[in-house]
């Protein structure tokens, strides 16, 4: 007889069902497990073996045969120990095909039998209950993972002991202490959307650079803040994340799934419910910062999936490290490419690099500043143009004075407020863009600002006289105008006004970073 439990695998973000199929026949006495199988995946006939003597099976002196099918995917990781293990037991007659039914099974075994966390559960969740399986079985630590899947019965366990007794009972499953793992979906959202170690309020002045970060969360536009050390724009860049609007249960299942693979979900945890911050240090490798392994895991900037990418002192970053960024933040992807396969991440994140502006960090102070204008653009210029092209708001910062590092009686502003206006905008752009594949103003192509970005006769004379006047490039101009549409939908203007063109005339690079 040959027994067949379901199980899963992660190949890259995409997941594939498994069929562990077991024999047990006369002849010499073997063990054999095929299927194109990873080292960890091979030694687990001998977690199962001891498992399984030391909750009282004996394994009989014949020959046994595993395979698991497909054959041609890779398989890897631990999470077939507990599948092997009752396939195994079905195959010997000690528990019925007909109780695995529909039913999915993942986890580690340890030698005493116990169910051990593994990763990579929510992608293979999601891809049971497209394949129309009803529940899955696994280590009570993934519980909560998966459950967050809705529509699929998810059954958390601490030990192969209480797997068998709950595939042998007949009875009221509840009843006898089996009872399936449930999270309310909008009151872990609800709980943790105000949960942020940092707030805005905390930082004292720095008006300008404020008001940049609502524009650039508004509309999702990169930004590039350029300013003296201590300033604060560390301080500034650690708090974007609190005033982004809150993930979304899509987007949060988006950015679980990467964390999942990754193994940055822990035990007991169910998804992502904040959006992620990754802030690399310069030191960061290519291989770290893409995403690599002989099967590829999600890189640093996969992680900042739905959140923020933090690159400061972008320009200690190794050019070749920097220049993996061209093509994830054109395509919101990154393909990397193996023997073995191609594996696709996403890399949709809002990018924010900031800068001394020279070498000793105090240009333009001519007091302080001994850098001469051939230092200064060699400093710079370690930033390729085709990066900067992609970043739509620079702001410079200033020093700031003692009179703003005194607590006084004026309250700064709160994430929640900022948030609440970046709200009003995201909501606009959200009807503007419907029907279409546009979520942000800063994804506009150029026939997208021809069609959303139009201008009155007299402030499209405004912008000619600038253009002339600043010598701007078609791409700035191009730049300016969408981040002049997001100005526009902050102040839930249907319009843009000669107003919101000043402004993002003030976001350009300036003529000093400017690239033609």
């Amino acid at each position: 007889m040959v027994s067949i439990v379901y199980s899963g695998t992660v190949y890259g973000l995409n997941s594939h069902i498994i069929r562990v199929e077991t024999d047990v026949s006369y002849g010499l006495p073997t063990f054999d497990m095929v299927g194109m199988l990873n080292s960890e995946v091979r030694e687990a006939k001998e977690r199962v073996k001891v498992a399984l003597k030391n909750n009282g099976y004996t394994m009989p002196p014949n020959r046994i045969t595993v395979n698991l099918s497909p054959a041609d995917i890779r398989k890897s990781g631990t999470k077939f120990d507990l599948p092997i293990a009752v396939s195994l037991l079905i195959a010997l007659g000690d528990v019925k095909q007909e109780s695995v039914d529909s039913t999915l099974m993942l986890g580690e075994l340890g030698l005493d039998g116990d169910l051990r966390f593994v990763k990579g559960v929510l992608p293979i969740a999601i891809r049971a209950k497209e394949q129309g399986i009803k529940r899955i079985v696994l280590p009570e630590s993934n519980a909560k993972e998966a459950a967050s899947i809705k529509g699929i019965e998810v059954y958390g366990m601490k030990s192969l002991e209480d797997v068998i007794s709950f595939l042998k009972y007949d009875g009221d499953l509840k009843e006898n202490g089996f009872e399936k793992t449930i999270i309310d979906i909008n009151e872990l959202f609800e709980s943790k959307i105000d949960e942020y170690e940092n707030d805005f309020s905390e930082i004292n002045g720095q008006l300008e650079l404020k008001r940049a970060c609502v524009v650039a969360a508004a509309g999702f536009h990169h930004m590039l803040m350029v300013g003296p050390p201590g300033c604060g724009k560390t301080m500034v860049a650690k708090r974007i994340t609190s005033i982004l609007p809150p993930l979304s249960y899509e987007e949060s299942l988006d950015v679980s799934m990467v964390h999942s693979v990754a193994g940055n979900i822990k035990e007991y945890d169910s998804l992502v419910t904040k959006r992620p911050f990754v802030a690399p240090h310069h030191t960061v490798t290519e291989q770290a910062f893409a995403g690599g392994g002989k099967i590829p895991k999600p890189g640093i900037i996969s992680l900042a999936h739905r959140g923020v990418l933090f690159l400061d002192e972008a320009v200690h970053f190794d050019r070749s490290v920097l220049e993996i960024l061209r093509q994830p933040l054109e395509d919101k992807k990154i393909v990397i490419c193996r023997n073995t396969g191609s594996f696709e991440y996403p890399t949709d994140f809002m990018l924010v690099a900031a800068i001394n502006p020279c070498p000793c960090g105090f240009y333009p102070d001519k007091n302080r500043c001994r850098c001469n204008d051939a230092q200064i653009q060699k400093y710079i210029n370690k930033i390729s143009g085709p990066i900067l092209d992609r970043i739509d708001i620079c702001v410079q910062t200033k020093k700031l004075e003692y009179n703003n590092l005194r607590s006084n009686d004026k309250v700064e502003q709160s994430s929640e407020e900022m948030r609440q206006r970046i709200m009003v905008a995201r909501r606009m752009q959200e009807k503007r863009f419907q029907g279409t594949d546009l979520r942000f103003n800063s994804e506009m192509k150029v026939k997208d600002i021809e069609l959303y970005c139009g201008l009155s006769m007299k402030d499209e004379a405004f912008f000619e006289r600038a253009f002339n006047t600043m010598n701007l490039t078609a791409r700035s101009y191009h730049k300016i105008l969408k981040v002049a549409r997001t100005l526009a939908d902050l102040d839930e203007s249907e319009n843009i006004e000669r107003v919101h063109l000043a402004e993002a005339l003030n976001y350009r690079m300036s003529d000093f970073y400017e690239r033609s």
